[in-house]
């Protein structure tokens, strides 16, 4: 409860000092506390009951010059589901400098950035997925002509309040090749020192990547490759050195978008593409010291139950439980807004989006004994997931509107999870939204999921009320009513409420959560079952 005090009284005491020169400095807070309660039905967290997650940060702009400083507590400890390299009560977790001048920005400390689309290279903070591997180091940056960027850094990567054994360097280049087409060239190598008898291995591991950009008036597009030179494999945190593999991954996106109607189409193929700062971290839960961006393609849900069985990419080589190397796959969105040749549907603004997602493991053929493979480039092997999703979206009067989703799913456990068995879902799910003097609305969410498989069939519902534009107030319910084990016909219930006024946010929150995956922006973590109470908040200047 000290440290508590302590990060809000130097809060409070940037806040008083702010107003001296307010144009150059801000300052923001962030704090999630939890209180867990012990619930016969989900599992006990232990001995300590009060855990919470605390950030304070502090920015500097003057000129040309910047700086930011970052604070963290962890009290007693960090919540559950995020990784233990988060133990400090408080701590400085992260600073950093910069300058611009001209065509140069250079900067040191902790940072963060990406080369292209981060299929190579991408450091970035989400305190929800408790993942920060931003870069300890130098960046570099430069126009050296007017269509020509390059763009280079060296550090090592953050893991908590440490830093990472390994160390990272790159240079990406980035060139303009007419109004309507770039291209972009990078290299990123990480170096680790490792004592191997094995002659052909290299302590250096680079990641070799090209993308070429279209983007034209209606069509846009691209096509980017990545090579990934040969490196150990690694079970369990052992490096293998006797084996080595090379990856590589493609990508390839083309959309076309006019008045009313979207279209946008993605295929990618993953082949031994997880990169870690230190090989030894390879494959851990919490993406701890990952070097690349390799999110899901599939449709982002806003309905809960959608979210029960959810896909990660498969990104790493393994040859356990039968051996994977990768994924290929695609995904669709078609969206189209009804025009007035359709004098109903356009009275009553119907939309209707369509999505597709499938996706597979490659098509190989494993020596698990030997620890060696082989696979087909373009060839799809067994399916890991199927998405399909259909959206109808109406607003009715001024006050009324609806939305209305239809979901199938395919789910493989068996090669997902090493579990028994696949499961195919439907699940349907409507939203009404009733909005009142244009500031208050009110919502009702129901939705179903049936499957004969697994945990069988759930339903699920959400009200929430939102008034003055600046509270809101919720209850929402999941409940496994279908389960042939009656000890897991568990509700998990959640109710609470909303405060928001400019940038500030304060959330209460009381409930049951009900495990498993939670994802943003495709990248994911898994959180357990828990029961509590739980107070959020977001303050800046």
């Amino acid at each position: 409860m000290k440290r508590l005090v302590i990060i809000f009284v130097l809060f409070l005491a940037a806040t008083t000092a702010s107003a001296q020169f307010l144009d150059d400095f801000s300052a923001g807070l962030e704090s999630m506390i939890t209180y867990y309660n012990d619930d016969q039905k989900v599992v006990n967290p232990g001995e300590t009951d009060v855990r919470s997650n605390n950030y304070l940060r502090f920015n500097y702009f003057k000129s040309s010059f910047s700086a930011s400083l970052q604070l963290e507590s962890y009290i007693e400890e960090a919540l559950l589901g995020y990784a233990p390299e988060f133990n400090k009560k408080l701590g400085v977790s992260m600073f950093s400098f910069a300058y611009t001048h001209n065509k140069l920005e250079l900067s040191a400390g902790y940072l963060f950035d990406q080369f292209s689309s981060g299929l190579s290279f991408r450091t970035w903070e989400d305190r929800q997925l408790g993942l920060n591997n931003a870069l300890v180091g130098v960046h570099l940056k430069y126009k050296v002509l007017r269509k020509v960027n390059i763009k280079g850094f060296l550090g090592k990567q953050k893991i908590g309040f440490d830093i990472s054994k390994g160390t990272l360097m790159g240079l990406n280049t980035e060139i303009g090749l007419g109004k309507e087409f770039n291209m972009d060239l990078g290299i990123v190598s990480r170096y680790e020192t490792y004592d191997s008898e094995n002659p052909t291995f290299n302590e250096f591991t680079n990641l070799y990547s090209s993308k070429l950009i279209y983007s034209g008036k209606k069509i846009y597009g691209h096509v980017e490759y990545v090579y990934k030179s040969k490196d150990a494999l690694v079970e369990f945190g052992n490096i293998i050195d006797s084996r080595l593999f090379s990856g590589n991954a493609l990508s390839f996106n083309l959309g076309y978008f006019k008045s009313g109607f979207g279209f946008d189409a993605t295929f990618r193929r993953l082949e031994n593409m997880a990169f870690y700062t230190d090989r030894d971290t390879y494959g851990n839960i919490y993406n701890q010291l990952i070097v690349n961006y390799l999110p899901v393609l599939t449709k982002q849900h806003n309905a809960g139950l959608s979210n029960i069985y959810v896909y990660q990419a498969q990104t790493q080589l393994n040859f356990l439980t039968g051996g994977k190397a990768g994924e290929i796959g695609q995904q669709i969105d078609v969206f189209y807004k009804f025009s007035k040749k359709n004098s109903l549907a356009e009275k009553y603004k119907t939309v209707l989006a369509f999505n597709y997602a499938s996706w597979y493991g490659l098509n190989t053929d494993f020596d698990l004994e030997n620890r060696k493979y082989t696979s087909e480039f373009l060839k799809y092997g067994d399916r890991y997931y199927r998405d399909i999703n259909l959206e109808l979206k109406n607003q009715w009067t001024d006050q009324w509107s609806t939305s209305l989703y239809w979901i199938n799913q395919f789910y493989n456990m068996e090669l997902l999870e090493a579990a028994t068995g696949t499961v195919n879902a439907n699940i349907v799910s409507a939203d009404i939204y009733y909005t009142v003097n244009g500031k208050n609305e009110f919502r009702i969410q129901a939705e179903h999921l049936w499957t004969r498989d697994d945990k069988k069939n759930w339903v699920g519902g959400l009200i929430e009320y939102r008034f003055l534009r600046k509270f809101s107030i919720y209850a929402t319910d999941q409940y496994n009513y279908g389960n042939d084990n009656s000890l897991e016909k568990i509700h998990y219930y959640n109710f609470g409420g909303t405060y928001r006024r400019g940038k500030t946010k304060i959330s209460l929150n009381y409930g049951r959560q009900r495990g498993g995956l939670i994802c943003v922006g495709g990248v994911c973590r898994f959180v357990p079952k828990s029961n509590g109470l739980s107070l959020a908040m977001n303050l800046y200047l």
